[in-house]
């Protein structure tokens, strides 16, 4: 076992470590869930550094298929303050949720989205569709496939 770390891994890690962390935390619903996450996709990445071609790829699987699990539902937010944003997030299906998140969050496209979720484009299009119907409607924006909610 190695008793260093290698300063490439780790400054992998300081850069993207706090970006995803929120958005693993928008996706779980819960920041001990979001931490455990995260440690368990960056201890992966570790014990492979150096063969993985695609780091961000490898890791962003292990940080969000999880979130798909039927056996995984996202917890509401635990946090104090009421914000509309969270409560939409909380009524969401763990997949619509998971994709809005990569989607708007992370500002991954659709294409790039399925490939980390393993769904085809297809699905994702799909889900992002409806959760950002849900997700406006929420807010109290109206459905915009709803000529009466666009005025």
């Amino acid at each position: 076992m190695r008793e260093t770390v290698d300063p490439e891994f780790a400054a992998y890690v300081d850069a993207r470590e706090a970006r995803w962390l929120r958005s693993a935390y928008l996706v779980y619903g819960e920041p001990e869930r979001a931490e455990e996450q995260l440690l368990h996709a960056f201890t992966r990445l570790a014990l492979r550094w150096g063969r993985v071609d695609d780091p961000d790829a490898f890791v962003q699987r292990l940080l969000y298929q999880p979130a798909l699990s039927r056996w995984s539902r996202p917890k509401p937010f635990e946090d104090d303050d009421e914000q509309p944003v969270k409560a939409v997030l909380t009524g969401l299906s763990p997949v619509q949720r998971t994709v809005l998140v990569l989607l708007h969050f992370e500002e991954l496209t659709e294409f790039e989205v399925a490939e980390v979720l393993g769904l085809s484009h297809t699905a994702v299009h799909g889900h992002a569709q409806t959760a950002l119907s849900a997700f406006r409607s929420g807010l109290g924006h109206g459905d915009w496939r709803n000529a009466e909610d666009r005025r």
